[in-house]
């Protein structure tokens, strides 16, 4: 546990160390992509917004596989405006993307191609949906990395929430922004 001195010190001698993550899907851009969602017989198609809100049923099945690439993307400029500012005044670093997908090279790819410098931007995908997995990532950064300086965008409500619960938790300095379109 860091002692209300040491904070004193450090705060008064050295900058904070800033992380600055945004999710990617309905955050950063809107693609086609959909996830498959079987039930039974039954079987439907969910937007990566609808899925964020989507109350899983006993039962389901997810497919992610459109997620494999990012497909008919539409930049969402007034966001990536402001990754492009932040990269632009930090350089890149601690600056990330953060994604339930499972692959991060397409996501490298799109945001090289729309002109974001990506030499020290991290991709990482987790593979996951479940809000807690992308508070437990910031919280290892926060823990183990010496980030005191949080900022975290996303377009889902239960990840914007999980992360909250989290940061309310850490003695940093934090903004979470729910992205609505």
């Amino acid at each position: 546990m860091i002692k209300l001195k040491d904070m004193i010190s450090r705060s008064l001698f050295t900058e904070s160390k800033k992380l600055r993550v945004w999710d990617f899907d309905d955050t950063l851009v809107k693609t086609t992509s959909v996830i498959y969602v079987t039930n039974g017989d039954k079987k439907k198609k969910l937007t990566p917004g609808q899925y964020a809100v989507y109350n899983e049923k006993p039962g389901d099945e997810f497919d992610f596989s459109d997620f494999s690439k990012v497909q008919n993307p539409n930049e969402i400029k007034k966001i990536t405006n402001v990754l492009r500012r932040v990269v632009q005044s930090s350089g890149g670093s601690g600056v990330h993307i953060l994604t339930a997908r499972a692959s991060f090279k397409p996501i490298r790819q799109y945001l090289k191609d729309i002109g974001i410098n990506m030499s020290k931007i991290y991709v990482t995908a987790l593979a996951s949906n479940n809000p807690k997995d992308k508070a437990d990532w910031i919280e290892d950064k926060i823990d183990n990395e010496g980030y005191d300086d949080v900022y975290f965008a996303d377009d889902s409500s239960k990840n914007v929430d999980a992360t909250k619960k989290m940061l309310r938790r850490k003695d940093v300095k934090w903004r979470v922004q729910l992205i609505r379109h």
